[in-house]
């Protein structure tokens, strides 16, 4: 397919999503069966289109001064892109497959219209019921912030020390560009351009043999900064696939015991085989059955609860772009609700002097700071373990890293913007 070809591609398949209302990814899924002419260059390139437009939905149709899809596809190709007039006019010259030419108020909007003047919620790109709460955290910078949430994502990826070490693995990638990651020292990052397919690490050989997991750099230094150690008594209260409790059993080096659970026992299905293949002997997966608590045998005797919380995915936005929009105030209603039931079963678990590691992939507050208020009001045996205590003992950028994550008392703030990692916040919870 021609680059013309794609666009238009692109811009059919927004109009179905439009008039469909169905997920992005069900939409390109069902396009790429019924085209099975498009080689997976051409379905990469029209997936990037459409993630590239859902990140800039907004302000695209801001820019064009018209919510249409072919008006947020052409305004993407400015803002996202960085393509100019005539450049996005070659593309739409209304040859074979490819889109109309450009209307005299199309150019007109590409040349000289700006984002100047825009509403917070469109230059930043996301829904305008969200400002209040973004503003809470941000301030001002909410829009820089959010723009840096709608950026495409790398690829990055936590080295399994239980089998492997970074500069092995780092050498064995190399043809994959595969460098390390800024902060996590056990982290490699794949830069992944606008068209560009993501990398097979399926069918890599370190990934085969368990030497690396997906992972985002941020979920990688929430683990770090629950500071689990070996032989201690672990617990992953909300493990769902797994990310997190593998990062743990490299952490405790096979010593001591990990147990991993989660309120879903379908979330756990990937994890035995991941386990298996990253070579953890010393876990013990408790899917929930019927009515029966999976952890009744552990009271008051672990070192350490991690709870990846249930949350509204908000830090994840420049991975899942669709879901920001998606997203509606009665669902960070229900999160909040599970995010406070999760913490006081944790309570419960923890063993005195022993902590909690709260994290979400959430930047709002309601979800991050003002839940640890909440859960200190009902659990006045608890206290906020500075985070700079836990940083400082893991790699010689702590510093360096405080100083770029957003603080406050209850825990510490990652974001595209800041950290350039996925949005989460950590905070840990010690027992007296």
């Amino acid at each position: 397919m021609t680059p013309a070809a794609r666009l238009s591609a692109a811009i059919e398949l927004i109009e179905t999503i439009d008039a469909q209302r169905v997920p992005a990814a069900k939409a390109l899924k069902e396009w790429g069966t019924a085209h099975r002419y498009a080689g997976s260059g051409d379905r990469a390139a029209i997936s990037g289109l459409i993630w590239d437009v859902l990140r800039r939905r907004a302000s695209s149709a801001w820019l064009m001064d018209a919510d249409t899809p072919r008006a947020r596809v052409l305004g993407m190709m400015r803002l996202e892109r960085g393509m100019n007039t005539e450049a996005i006019a070659v593309l739409c010259d209304g040859g074979r497959f490819a889109p109309e030419p450009l209307s005299e108020a199309e150019r007109s909007a590409l040349t000289s219209r700006t984002l100047d003047g825009a509403p917070p919620h469109i230059a930043g790109d996301y829904p305008e019921w969200l400002d209040a709460p973004l503003a809470a955290v941000f301030g001002d910078d909410r829009v820089a912030e959010a723009t840096a949430m709608a950026s495409r994502a790398p690829l990055d990826l936590r080295v399994n020390t239980l089998k492997a070490k970074r500069e092995k693995v780092l050498a064995s990638l190399k043809h994959l560009g595969a460098r390390e990651t800024p902060w996590s020292p056990i982290g490699l990052r794949i830069e992944l351009g606008a068209d560009a397919r993501n990398p097979g690490i399926h069918a890599e050989e370190d990934f085969i043999k368990g030497a690396v997991e997906v992972q985002d750099e941020g979920s990688q230094l929430a683990a770090l900064f629950s500071a689990a150690k070996p032989g201690e008594q672990v617990i992953d209260l909300c493990a769902g696939a797994g990310g997190k409790t593998l990062a743990l059993a490299a952490m405790m080096q096979g010593k001591g015991r990990l147990i991993a659970t989660d309120h879903d026992k379908r979330q756990l299905a990937p994890i035995y085989e991941r386990l298996s293949r990253a070579g953890v002997h010393n876990a013990d997966v408790r899917a929930p059955k019927g009515d029966t608590d999976p952890l009744a045998d552990i009271k008051a005797s672990a070192d350490l609860v991690l709870i990846d919380a249930p949350c509204t995915g908000t830090g994840t936005w420049r991975r899942n772009p669709d879901a920001k929009w998606r997203m509606r105030p009665g669902a960070l209603e229900v999160r909040l609700k599970d995010q406070a039931e999760v913490l006081d079963r944790a309570s419960a678990l923890v063993k005195p002097g022993g902590r909690i590691a709260y994290v979400t992939c959430s930047v709002l507050r309601s979800e991050n700071g003002d839940q640890v208020r909440s859960f200190l009001s009902r659990h006045p045996e608890f206290s906020i373990q500075p985070l700079n205590e836990t940083a400082s003992v893991l790699w010689d950028k702590a510093e360096d890293f405080e100083n770029a994550a957003l603080k406050s008392a209850e825990g510490w703030l990652l974001t595209p913007r800041r950290t350039g990692t996925d949005g989460f916040f950590v905070s840990v919870l010690k027992k007296a």
